[in-house]
């Protein structure tokens, strides 16, 4: 995907991710952005783990690997935080 498909991706992966984790009122769009595409990362390693393709285009399933690895992310991030 091109760089401009990167951050539409991860600012709507990010975005919706803030959603499910109620922290969408703390973050700005650039936060959301760099969540999904982190997020788009780390749900594709963890899918890797389980044997299974990570992110791999802009489709559903990669959008929903992404949503899901930034949901994990925010969660590792309010245990830091406490």
């Amino acid at each position: 995907m091109g760089i401009i498909l990167w951050i539409i991706f991860g600012g709507l992966a990010g975005w919706i991710a803030s959603l499910i984790m109620h922290t969408d009122a703390q973050q700005g769009i650039i936060l959301n952005i760099i969540i999904g595409i982190v997020g788009a990362s780390l749900g594709g390693f963890i899918m890797s783990l389980l044997g299974e393709s990570g992110v791999n285009g802009f489709n559903v399933y990669s959008f929903l690997v992404a949503i899901g690895g930034a949901v994990v992310l925010l969660y590792l991030a309010q245990l830091i935080r406490g």
